[in-house]
């Protein structure tokens, strides 16, 4: 267990370096934002973006969704990566929306975990991003840099997220994620990290091992 004042300066100085970070796709709903979120798994947020104001414009309600054919959702999100599977996936989770919740997405884990092309990843995101409940969001950049921080030493996306919850004030889980997330892109990187323009190297476990 690191201790808590390292804990506690690194997320001081990542809300310092990244206040204004959030979600970076771009959504009106709960819909939308599953929706995005499925299609950003192995695809660039930018990407999804690019994807969805057609896709939505085409099918704005789960409604549509579970009414079309999956190979002309495979049409409209054939540049997203993986298009086949997470098409397939799509066309499930909306019919299941519709059948068992009228159409709306649920908040409650468990109702969203049971939704097709739903992981943990995608439900906290749905939970914390628009539900407001506070959970921490563990994707390939969370993994990296809080294993690469000294935060954690598991692999296991839920290991991570159960560790970070013990170790984070519960008011910041959700503006973690974000944060790190941002930090992942510009800094963090998973093959040339930055490390001399890194705000976080005093604290950084991995930082240190390679002076």
């Amino acid at each position: 267990m690191p201790p808590r004042p390292k804990v506690g300066q690194i997320v001081r100085l990542l809300s310092l370096h990244y206040p204004a970070a959030s979600c970076s796709l771009v959504f009106r709903n709960a819909y939308e934002l599953l929706i995005a979120t499925i299609l950003s798994a192995q695809c660039t947020d930018r990407r999804v973006n690019q994807i969805t104001p057609e896709f939505f414009a085409r099918y704005p309600d789960p409604y549509a969704v579970s009414a079309a054919a999956v190979d002309d959702i495979k049409e409209k999100i054939r540049t997203a990566g993986f298009f086949n599977h997470k098409a397939r996936h799509i066309h499930a989770c909306c019919r299941q929306l519709v059948v068992l919740h009228h159409g709306e997405v649920p908040a409650d884990m468990e109702q969203l975990l049971a939704l097709p092309g739903v992981g943990r990843k995608t439900a906290n995101v749905i939970r914390g991003v628009w539900f407001h409940f506070p959970c921490v969001v563990v994707d390939t950049h969370v993994t990296r840099i809080a294993r690469r921080l000294g935060l954690t030493l598991a692999s296991s996306a839920t290991q991570i997220e159960q560790d970070l919850m013990q170790l984070l004030p519960q008011a910041s889980w959700i503006s973690f994620a974000h944060q790190v997330i941002q930090h992942g892109r510009t800094v963090c990187l998973a093959r040339k990290p930055r490390c001399e323009n890194c705000p976080l190297r005093k604290w950084c476990d991995f930082y240190r091992k390679q002076k």
